[in-house]
């Protein structure tokens, strides 16, 4: 039976993958959906508390996602400490 434990898991693997290929914001959007699953997973088990932190951190990452692509973080994986 797929479970949406199963289905998040398999979304941070595609999203790990992402990354490594470099595609930073594809990955953001996988891991967001991945945590969707997270909560509906914690709803079905009847964790409020889990699904009301899990909804947080997406919360917190869809901020940053929203300010990745607006181009307001400066920052780069590229650039040197001294700079």
């Amino acid at each position: 039976m797929i479970t949406f434990a199963f289905i998040g898991g398999l979304l941070l693997n595609v999203g790990a993958y992402l990354t490594y290929k470099g595609k930073i914001y594809e990955s953001v959007i996988v891991y967001l959906f991945a945590d969707i699953c997270w909560i509906f997973m914690a709803f079905e088990r009847n964790d409020f508390w889990g699904a009301v932190s899990i909804f947080i951190g997406v919360s917190f990452a869809f901020l940053a996602f929203i300010k990745m692509r607006s181009g307001e973080m400066n920052k780069s994986l590229n650039n040197k400490e001294s700079e």
